[in-house]
């Protein structure tokens, strides 16, 4: 694609792209952020993108896993910070400390593992904060299906968690 035909689309992929990122969760700063990504990213490889059936859905594809990447981060960041609180509240020991950095590793791979629409969901309510509502309406699905998605990843974890516990 040449750099005339990149400029005639590129507004409409970026709105693309920061639809596709609001939808998945972000916020609209880091809506923002991603859409610049998927633009610059773009452009590098403007010369194949004439490969490509469709160069919207690349960008919709591209904002999707950069907004996912985003939300993971976020969400080690923000365990890291409440393991942190944690240590400082209750004095733990450099033995417990270490305990406590193991089980957060451990919880954090399973968190992982979890199905991307559960993982999706129990980030967005468990450290964002949003009402069922507002993942709902963010995802596309009904609040039913938030809940029960909810739930599902919460007992896939506490399943994981008592196993590992030998229970």
């Amino acid at each position: 694609m040449n750099e005339n035909a990149f400029t005639k689309i590129a507004p409409r992929l970026r709105q693309r792209a920061l639809k596709a990122s609001r939808q998945k969760g972000a916020t609209e700063t880091e809506a923002e952020d991603i859409a610049q990504d998927v633009m610059l990213r773009l452009w590098q490889m403007h010369d194949e993108l004439n490969k490509f059936r469709s160069v919207e859905a690349v960008a919709v594809k591209m904002a999707h896993n950069l907004t996912l990447n985003e939300l993971r981060k976020k969400h080690r960041q923000w365990v890291k910070s409440k393991e942190t609180e944690q240590i400082a509240d209750e004095g733990l020991l450099p033995t417990d400390s270490l305990e406590s950095q193991e089980m957060v590793v451990w919880l954090e791979q399973r968190i992982k593992e979890l199905p991307e629409t559960e993982h999706t969901i129990l980030y967005m309510r468990q450290v964002e904060k949003r009402t069922n509502e507002e993942i709902a309406r963010l995802l596309d699905i009904s609040v039913a299906s938030v809940s029960t998605l909810l739930a599902r990843a919460r007992r896939h974890l506490l399943e994981k968690i008592k196993r590992r516990n030998g229970k």
